[in-house]
């Protein structure tokens, strides 16, 4: 039997508006702002047939709230609460079995765990997959650019966050040393707890600082839910190597101008089976989506319809089974993009170079073979 799924999306800020909807980018802010508080749901995408590994097919819509990111984050909660929930029973009146909460709908509230409780469908934030996925993505990067990342440091900016949480936790847990950015002082007692209790405090260090933090480790995962860039050009160590998780992006594009020696990677990325047969334009290659978009897809072809990454609090066992599951139905990593644009192997030599030049290196150590996930 196939199970079909819906995705939540939202335009990030008026800019996107205007790409999508032209007539109102005329308007003064505070009359779109109100416009965009009153128009209803709509479904921006038919999906309609995504066929697994396995041979399961499932299919659904993507179904935009016109809310921003800004305006998810900073109007009061039972107004976003009945813009998502609208949004959700326009899924459920679809069809959808499984919702997946893209980008900023997954952040907004309590990730939603109020919708579960109020919809009769399965519920994801799809963060679970995005978190195996962008951990891959950093450990191959790591290795291209001559990183050991068993023995380099990790910095994980947004460490309170659903992603970064369980980011920390998988990094400490294989040994690894982790610098956490955690800026609320209450979150950092209730985190440094967290990992006591698990025994992994002695492989975490906590530090408000984005860039003094950026200074102790030259592998970073970032995945806070900032509205504006928060690393700079000046903040990242030669040769670092930076996934970036958050939409908006957390990496300033001046990273892109002003350090040919630093690797960013645009996180989260995964490659669906058989090609992405959607017809909207989501700024992706064609056979490429989000991974939290593409654990909502999975979950469906496996029949999975449960609740499965919701709230803050993400499990270690979610991510790996997840990852399991979506290897089964022939999900993998795409090839790697920066800054938008495909990484080639060329591009990422002439990183690496100019990393060891910087780092004093006379002759570049052996990368690892740079052919996958490279145009």
């Amino acid at each position: 039997m196939e199970h079909r799924f819906a995705f939540l999306i939202h335009p990030f800020d008026r800019r996107d508006i205007a790409r999508k909807l032209p007539a109102l980018a005329a308007l003064p802010d505070p009359t779109l702002d109100r416009l965009l508080r009153h128009l209803p749901p709509l479904v921006a995408d038919r999906i309609d047939e995504v066929t697994g590994a396995q041979g399961v097919k499932t299919s659904g819509w993507l179904v935009g709230t016109p809310l921003t990111s800004q305006q998810l984050l900073e109007l009061p909660w039972p107004v976003v609460y009945r813009k998502l929930l609208a949004a959700g029973k326009k899924a459920v009146r679809l069809g959808a079995k499984v919702l997946g909460l893209g980008a900023f709908t997954a952040v907004a509230g309590d990730a939603g765990v109020s919708l579960a409780r109020r919809l009769p469908i399965a519920v994801t934030t799809g963060n679970s997959y995005t978190v195996a996925t962008a951990l891959e993505a950093a450990d191959v990067g790591a290795r291209w650019m001559g990183w050991d990342p068993d023995r380099a440091g990790w910095v994980v900016l947004g460490a309170t966050g659903a992603v970064g949480r369980v980011s920390v936790e998988i990094l400490a847990s294989r040994g690894r040393k982790v610098f956490a950015h955690v800026r609320d002082d209450r979150k950092a007692g209730e985190f440094l707890q967290y990992f006591r209790q698990r025994g992994l405090e002695g492989s975490i260090e906590m530090d408000h600082d984005v860039r003094r933090i950026l200074s102790r480790a030259p592998l970073v995962i970032t995945c806070s839910s900032a509205l504006e860039a928060v690393v700079q050009p000046q903040d990242l160590l030669p040769g670092a190597v930076v996934c970036d998780v958050a939409r908006p992006r957390d990496v300033s594009r001046q990273v892109a101008d002003y350090r040919p020696d630093v690797l960013v990677i645009d996180g989260g990325l995964v490659k669906v089976p058989g090609g992405y047969p959607g017809t909207l334009d989501l700024g992706l290659p064609a056979d490429t989506v989000y991974a939290c978009m593409a654990e909502t897809m999975v979950l469906a072809m496996e029949g999975r319809l449960e609740h499965f990454s919701l709230g803050r609090n993400l499990t270690v066992d979610r991510v790996r089974e997840i990852a399991e599951l979506a290897k089964k139905h022939g999900f993998e990593l795409t090839a790697f993009r920066s800054f938008e644009r495909a990484l080639t192997r060329e591009a990422v030599e002439r990183i690496r170079r100019e990393a060891d030049f910087r780092r004093g290196e006379a002759a570049p150590a052996q990368a690892e073979d740079m052919g996958t996930y490279l145009r």
